[in-house]
């Protein structure tokens, strides 16, 4: 499974650290704080934006593990979070789910990785994490959903090709794209967890122009690999959409869903 370009984790960050629902992460701290040594273990950490979004809520005690499978992502987050001792980086193939070091850890975390995943991943993941008693936060998984204030009459047409193209497999068997959040909540409930989901959207204008930009320039290939618009289309429509950033109102929304699925016995009460 291939990394993703650091300048567009970088870019992506901030809108993704906006975007997480507070709720969440609010259920999320209490059940850790009640651990008598609370230790996460962070897959498909990238450049630490998962570490860095939430290890100032979490008690200072708190044990990280930041797994990626590409080594310049792990050394831009060594680089990024520094020596810590409460922080290990390891290079992980997320194919072997066997070998995942959980010993100990009370939750797995990830950002933006379970729409890559196949629904079989997720179902052998859920089953592992059942074994151990082990609960996931797993937060801003694209839910296929992309709105522009301003209308083009091909936005339909690009982003049914490009979830089309989300759905290609990206290294752990045929990705969920935008039925991810769905899958994850089906086989973590079918294992007795307590899951709640809750919508986590980017909501983008003109302050965030260089993240939109980057967004739509990423439609390009997986549009024509899939078809369903010509290239002469879809250049027009990127011009347009690109000169449209910086109209007045002009806003772009990008659906995600995050999800906590905690062993029931101590997960806090569903909603």
């Amino acid at each position: 499974m291939s990394g993703f370009d650091k300048s567009w984790l970088s870019l992506r960050e901030p809108a993704d650290r906006q975007a997480r629902d507070k709720g969440l992460v609010a259920d999320l701290c209490r059940y850790v704080r009640k651990q008598p040594e609370p230790s996460l273990l962070d897959i498909g950490c990238g450049t630490g934006s998962t570490f860095r979004s939430l290890n100032r809520e979490l008690p200072p005690e708190t044990q990280w593990h930041l797994l990626d499978y590409d080594p310049q992502l792990l050394q831009a987050a060594v680089a990024s979070i520094g020596a810590a001792p409460a922080v290990r980086f390891s290079q992980h193939d997320l194919n072997d789910l066997a070998h995942l070091p959980l010993d100990g850890v009370q939750v797995v975390t990830a950002s933006a990785l379970f729409d890559l995943c196949s629904d079989r991943f997720c179902a052998a993941f859920a089953a592992h994490l059942a074994q151990l008693g082990c609960g996931v936060y797993a937060a801003l998984n694209y839910d296929g959903q992309v709105f522009w204030s301003h209308a083009h009459p091909l936005d339909e047409a690009v982003v049914a090709a490009f979830n089309i193209h989300q759905r290609t497999d990206k290294g752990l068997g045929p990705a969920l794209g935008p039925d991810a959040a769905e899958s994850l909540e089906r086989h973590f409930a079918g294992h007795g967890f307590s899951v709640k989901t809750a919508e986590s959207p980017w909501q983008m204008d003109r302050n965030q122009a260089a993240l939109q930009r980057a967004f739509l320039e990423g439609f390009r290939e997986p549009c024509l690999e899939v078809g369903g618009v010509s290239e002469n289309e879809l250049e027009a429509w990127l011009i347009w959409r690109i000169a449209a950033i910086d109209r007045p109102e002009s806003r772009c929304i990008v659906g995600h869903k995050d999800v906590l699925a905690l062993p029931e016995v101590n997960g806090p009460a569903s909603g």
